[in-house]
């Protein structure tokens, strides 16, 4: 009876942190589009071995991007939210980057702990910072592609291994889980801005020379062109 008892409570607890778990991601999504005002819908599930419910061999991403809806389903009306996560309580949480929304800069996950450190000595404000599988992404204003090519173009070198989430891009916002136990999480999180009008972000340009130079210092940061 005893162990009985101890296995009752112990599926309790897991089936407790587990619907936990599941309404912290419609809250977060719903949070995100209510206080922040970011487009987001849900995006593809993985399993717990990695295979990602879109189907395509060796997904980049699984659990990472859209699949349905589209991307161009993104939005901030609360009541479509819910029914989405009520409908897919287990989806992650995909933001559509650019236009009024925040775009990002992403490199390895040892290169951005690097250059976070070094903004903070030199005293470049950054905005929300987050950690993926592998990967940190530093979100920042909204730029356009154009703007984007100037700043690249104006670098001798720029590492193959930083990528970019613009205009008609996404990216995972936390507690979006992947495969096994993989999730994102806040390194630094959204804070409003000093004007109001949504989280506080850095342009760009800002951070892009730091981002640039830890990247190649990482092993994965080779040269893209």
């Amino acid at each position: 009876m005893r162990e009985i008892l101890g296995e009752r409570r112990k599926n309790r607890r897991k089936n407790g942190t587990r619907a936990g778990r599941l309404r912290a991601l419609r809250e977060a999504a719903l949070e995100y589009a209510r206080h922040w005002r970011w487009p987001v819908l849900p995006g593809a599930e993985a399993s717990p071995e990695g295979r990602c419910a879109c189907g395509r061999a060796g997904c980049p991403v699984p659990g990472a991007h859209p699949l349905d809806p589209g991307l161009l389903a993104a939005t901030t009306d609360e009541r479509m939210i819910r029914w989405w996560w009520t409908s897919r309580p287990h989806a992650p949480i995909v933001l559509a980057t650019g236009g009024q929304a925040p775009c990002a800069l992403a490199v390895p996950a040892a290169a951005g702990r690097a250059a976070l450190a070094e903004l903070d000595r030199r005293g470049v404000r950054t905005g929300p910072v987050i950690a993926a599988p592998g990967r940190w992404l530093l979100l920042v204003r909204p730029y356009e592609l154009p703007q984007l090519g100037d700043l690249l173009g104006a670098m001798e070198h720029v590492p193959g291994s930083l990528r970019f989430h613009g205009p008609g891009g996404y990216l995972p916002l936390p507690p979006s889980g992947f495969a096994a136990e993989d999730a994102a999480g806040w390194v630094r999180r959204p804070r409003p801005a000093p004007r109001g009008g949504g989280a506080e972000l850095p342009c760009a340009a800002d951070l892009l020379a730091v981002l640039v130079d830890e990247a190649l210092r990482d092993p994965g940061g080779l040269p893209g062109r």
